[in-house]
């Protein structure tokens, strides 16, 4: 029970002035001295030998020339004849990736850096302006070429009576004699 007016203590006390945080080995904590002054060489590890993947290509070949036709068989057949991959026949991209050229990232040239300049100065934008412009104009070139030869006005009675107006009646002079007045 905690004393009458004091809070109650929960958790632990803090250690002395003397106590280090973290981890302290005594055998190699040497100090700057040690550090600057020997370096520990990896030993190099013996190359483990791994096993290779199954042959499943020519198993199957040989299950089937064994005259095997279920898949219990063939399992029969893999546990009894365990034919490994030779590890020349192991594609290079298992063994380690391939050597690319050092300005290439995935698969891609890098390009020459921009200039900062150019870009302050808004040459591109000032480029990209022209290149659009150019390509409007041809469009509208193209436009009017294709409009152009298709432009004939419809062809009706009126607008031929326009371009071949009919002749006009030439008045006669002749007359029926019985309409003549005397």
């Amino acid at each position: 029970q905690a004393e009458l007016g004091r809070p109650r203590r929960c958790g632990y006390a803090l250690p002395g002035h003397d106590f280090s945080y973290g981890l302290y080995i005594h055998g190699t904590d040497g100090g700057v001295p040690e550090a600057i002054g020997h370096w520990h060489a990896m030993k190099p590890r013996p190359a483990l030998r791994r096993k290779m993947p199954r042959d499943y290509i020519t198993m199957n070949c040989g299950a089937l020339r064994a005259g095997y036709a279920t898949a219990q068989e063939f399992n029969l057949f893999y546990k009894a004849k365990d034919i490994r991959q030779k590890a020349d026949e192991e594609s290079r991209f298992k063994r380690g990736p391939p050597k690319v050229p050092a300005d290439m990232t995935y698969g891609i040239v890098s390009r020459p850096p921009t200039p900062f300049f150019d870009l302050l100065q808004h040459k591109y934008k000032e480029l990209w302006m022209e290149q659009q412009r150019a390509t409007t104009v041809i469009q509208r070139e193209e436009k009017k070429k294709v409009i152009t030869p298709n432009l004939k006005p419809y062809e009706t009675r009126t607008t031929l009576l326009r371009k071949y107006p009919l002749p006009e009646k030439e008045e006669s002079f002749w007359h029926l004699p019985r309409l003549d007045k005397v």
